[in-house]
């Protein structure tokens, strides 16, 4: 008997899905049909499409992007090795992948440059996600096919099978529905309405929170004051658009320091956060010893101990081991490769530094004691709050110490000196797989979900997802030239008569006031807000739901309304937090409905649902938490087809 699956999103998270459903469907089902819904290019899918500037980069290097399972992922299913972006790119140039030849034009061009170390743009990135998905479709086992629709999910029809309903008219059978769709759009919030009804007043230009590929920018004025607030990778979209994308050209001096040549079209962006710095730089070295062994304080045994424990509050009880975790692969790197910028040997230091915590005076003694300089030992608290001790009097005194700031960020992440950076990175990689696993279980309480979770998510995208040292470099000449001014940490926006008006804790009692207010981030998830309408549609008849986060009173004990958790029914709760997040069962990604039920037959992932991963595509050899996530949710996928199928349809064990 012929089984269904739909996939509603065809970007790389889809993409995943889909090869992983191939790679261990024959151990499962006889006859599948896998459908592929996107309105978007399948492979690419929204973000990725070719059609986008020229000008916007990855960020991270090509060797350090794959779509493929290798050996280090610990998975069930079978591990299909395949290229990284930059062993593709050079198979294909070098003839080597039968059918495949280098593009014409542009992309042409980079793939033929393209080394290991380089940022590749998103548009060729897109022709190597249309190669993943092209060699998934050509290596099917020969009871899978694949069928793929350039068009938009908008509903579900119930029943056995339920339909999926596509716009335009067309119907789907699917035993199995999989919403792999990405980052979701969403209605305006209250505040976000607000503002836009004073633009619309006022006659203002206020950007709402979305893609900025999406933003028509072409409506900003040569010459026009902008706030900006982030300064998060939509802000370095903006920022590229804005003035290279405008005919404005950089200018290397030779010693890597960058000048901005205008085009005449630019505007001057006022641009200020919560944290008030960009991202971290991505690193643009190798470590220089071995690879520090991970996970050493924070690692699967711990995290089976909290989840017994229950009631566990992130910052205050595993924060310290997370920090130390990150402490280890920093000092581990620190030791190996600067053994000059130490003293003692590592055998010495590892010893002492894993019997002790480490928000301790002991531990503290500890490094400094082996770490003379301490502009080499760890600081998290500076890395999150970096502004916390200015409060400038004027823009001019500010801008110093915000370029001050960019300068020694770039150092510490293009400069080999300072590799224990990147051991950083790699703790903070193991930290991320550990948490989202702590995440999953019901064992945080309410309160530190809705609080820590966030704080954790932002801090860990602040040092681990940033921008190219490049992008810094030209954020840098245009700054120099006031272009791009710096407002700061702590902005708020606030309309006013004829504009808008931003303040910040790093200024004192100086505001600067604009016409046009662009939010430089993506749009909170909401399921209730969402305009997607399978989503609406799901979430109306309580098939879906939308994770929120209650706390009761003392005499009440507490609850979470989250997937994997029980879910207490008081008159006493107190609502902390709704995530906007689709709410689906961490062990294996079904959907959860609004009374708290694991879906048997839908399923969801990727960042609009409260299993926090990091990107579709990762680092080679790194036992990937996102192909790890795609190979359960796949797996789980084909248990219920298999387990549902009628007798004669079934595979016989």
């Amino acid at each position: 008997m012929t089984r269904s699956v739909v996939i509603v999103g065809g970007g790389p998270r889809g993409t995943g899905v889909l090869e992983r459903l191939a790679a261990s469907a024959p151990e499962f089902v006889e006859d599948l049909d896998v459908h592929l819904v996107d309105p978007y290019p399948d492979g690419a899918g929204r973000i990725w499409r070719e059609d986008q500037s020229a000008l916007l980069w990855m960020n991270s290097m090509a060797a350090d992007v794959t779509m493929f399972t290798d050996d280090s992922v610990r998975c069930e299913g079978p591990i299909v090795p395949g290229p990284s972006l930059y062993d593709w790119a050079v198979a294909v140039r070098d003839g080597e992948l039968d059918g495949e030849s280098v593009p014409d034009g542009p992309v042409g061009d980079e793939l033929r440059a393209l080394g290991p170390a380089t940022f590749a743009t998103r548009r060729l990135q897109s022709h190597y996600l249309d190669f993943v998905l092209r060699r998934v479709l050509a290596t099917l086992p020969p009871q899978v096919r694949v069928h793929r629709h350039r068009t938009r999910a908008v509903g579900l029809r119930r029943g056995a099978p339920d339909v999926v309903l596509l716009d335009g008219g067309g119907e789907l059978p699917a035993d199995v529905l999989v919403l792999a769709s990405g980052h979701l759009d969403a209605a305006p919030t209250e505040a976000e309405a607000a503002l836009a009804a004073h633009a619309d007043e006022h006659g203002l230009r206020y950007f709402p929170p979305e893609q900025t590929t999406d933003s028509d920018l072409d409506r900003i004025p040569s010459g026009e004051t902008v706030i900006a607030r982030g300064m998060g990778l939509a802000f370095i979209d903006l920022m590229v658009l804005l003035f290279e994308g405008r005919g404005g050209r950089f200018h290397d001096r030779g010693d890597g320091t960058l000048d901005y040549e205008p085009s005449g079209r630019e505007p001057v962006v006022h641009v200020g956060s919560g944290r008030g710095v960009p991202y971290h730089a991505k690193t643009e070295y190798a470590l220089r010893g071995p690879r520090p062994p991970l996970p050493r304080f924070l690692g699967p045994d711990e995290i089976a101990g909290f989840v017994r424990r229950g009631s566990v509050d992130l910052r205050r009880d595993v924060w310290p081991l997370m920090a130390k975790e990150v402490g280890w692969a920093y000092y581990h790197e620190l030791f190996a490769g600067h053994p000059d910028r130490v003293r003692g040997v590592w055998d010495d230091f590892a010893l002492r530094f894993a019997a002790l915590d480490w928000y301790t005076p002991a531990m503290h003694e500890l490094v400094a004691g082996f770490v003379p300089d301490p502009s080499d030992r760890l600081d998290f608290e500076r890395m999150d709050r970096p502004l916390d001790d200015v409060s400038a009097p004027d823009l001019p005194s500010l801008q110093e110490r915000l370029r001050s700031y960019v300068l020694d960020d770039l150092a510490r992440h293009v400069d080999d000196r300072y590799t224990a950076e990147l051991g950083a990175f790699v703790g903070l990689l193991s930290v991320f797989a550990q948490v989202a696993e702590l995440a999953g279980t019901p064992a945080l309480t309410p309160r530190s979900r809705a609080q820590d979770l966030a704080w954790w998510q932002n801090f860990f995208s602040s040092l681990a997802s940033g921008p190219p040292g490049p992008r810094l470099r030209q954020l840098l000449a245009l700054s120099r030239a006031g272009y791009v001014v710096f407002l700061g940490a702590g902005v708020q926006v606030d309309p006013v008569d004829g504009g808008f008006r931003a303040t910040s804790a790093s200024l004192d009692r100086v505001a600067v006031t604009a016409r046009t207010f662009v939010e430089a981030r993506l749009s909170s998830p909401s399921v209730s807000r969402s305009d997607d309408p399978m989503l609406a549609g799901l979430h109306a008849e309580g098939l879906l739901d939308e994770e929120t986060l209650r706390e009761e009173h003392a005499d009440s004990g507490t609850a979470v309304h989250a997937a994997d958790a029980a879910v207490a029914h008081s008159g006493a709760a107190v609502t902390l937090h709704n995530t906007g997040l689709v709410r689906v069962r961490t062990s294996d990604f079904r959907l959860v409905d609004a009374e708290g039920r694991p879906d048997p037959c839908r399923f969801a992932i990727g960042p609009h649902t409260n299993v926090r991963l990091p990107g579709a595509f990762t680092r080679p050899n790194t036992n990937a938490l996102s192909f790890r996530a795609n190979d359960a949710l796949a797996r789980a996928v084909l248990t219920q087809l298999a387990e549902s199928a009628p007798a004669e349809g079934r595979l016989s064990a």
